[in-house]
């Protein structure tokens, strides 16, 4: 579920704060949980932003310092085989990696696999 507008966040702090409307009436009347109502009035009062916070999620695992190792290792071993770029990770940075997650890692860098070398997407034919 998406998260509610700051817009109509500000008007349900507005309902409760303005027109001394209650959280329970103010939570039907937008179509909202007693909690959310509770929450934004607490974050409107402590001065706190309205807006939607980011959403949580998984860190990546390739991060940035391992990046720039794959970026620096493709510039130099262009041929080498995806097993051999996660055996090069666990040595140098201690992480280890499935194949797949550096082929996705390596596209999202804006590498390609073309005639089984590794080269920048840019210099690729369509």
């Amino acid at each position: 579920m998406d998260a509610y507008s700051e817009d109509l966040r500000r008007k349900i702090v507005e309902a409760v704060e303005r027109r001394a409307m209650k959280k329970s009436e103010a939570a039907r009347l937008f179509g909202v949980s007693l909690s959310s109502v509770k929450r934004y009035v607490r974050k409107f009062r402590q001065g706190s932003s309205l807006s939607p916070g980011k959403a949580p999620g998984k860190r990546p695992k390739i991060d940035e310092c391992a990046r720039r190792l794959l970026e620096a290792d493709l510039k130099e071993r262009s041929f080498a085989k995806l097993r051999q770029r996660c055996e090069y990770l666990r040595a140098l940075a201690g992480l280890r990696v499935s194949r797949s997650t550096l082929c996705r890692a390596l596209k999202r860098i804006g590498f390609t696999r073309k005639k089984g070398q590794w080269v920048p997407a840019s210099e690729t034919n369509g």
